[in-house]
């Protein structure tokens, strides 16, 4: 009876060892509170820049914003969502790539469209003055 007890012990010991590396991390509040501060505090700095016209250049605006927008999306899933390389045995770690390359080729490819339909569509500057009838 005493070995009985003996392996069952050892093999729930072995079993809780097995959770323990499944690279699931063990979050605290401490660790939420620093997302939600950073989150924060990526949500204003671009807001403030919009708001008080911090930048004139509209390109670099846009530039900035999106680089914060890909920083908020990181502590988010690193805080919020406890992605990492470990967890899952590396299977979220694959599908955040597969996911990356999707974003850029819809992005790129929708970007394109629009620029292509841009300039092949609308009517050039003496194209529009011959419709209103002006030589």
């Amino acid at each position: 009876m005493s070995e009985f007890r003996d392996d069952t012990l050892r093999h729930a010991l072995a079993q809780d060892d097995h959770h323990d590396d499944d690279g699931i991390p063990h979050v605290s509040v401490r660790e939420y509170f620093t997302g939600f501060v950073l989150s924060v505090i990526l949500t204003a700095i671009p807001f403030a820049l919009v708001m008080g016209k911090g930048m004139q250049n509209s390109t670099a605006l846009a530039v900035v914003l999106l680089a914060f927008a890909a920083v908020q999306i990181v502590v988010h899933m690193v805080y919020f969502l406890h992605m990492n390389a470990r967890s899952e045995g590396g299977w979220n770690l694959l599908a955040l790539v597969f996911t990356a390359v999707l974003v850029v080729i819809v992005l790129s490819g929708s970007l394109w469209v629009m620029h292509h339909l841009n300039t092949n569509m609308m009517p050039g500057a003496h194209e529009m003055q011959g419709m209103q009838g002006v030589p």
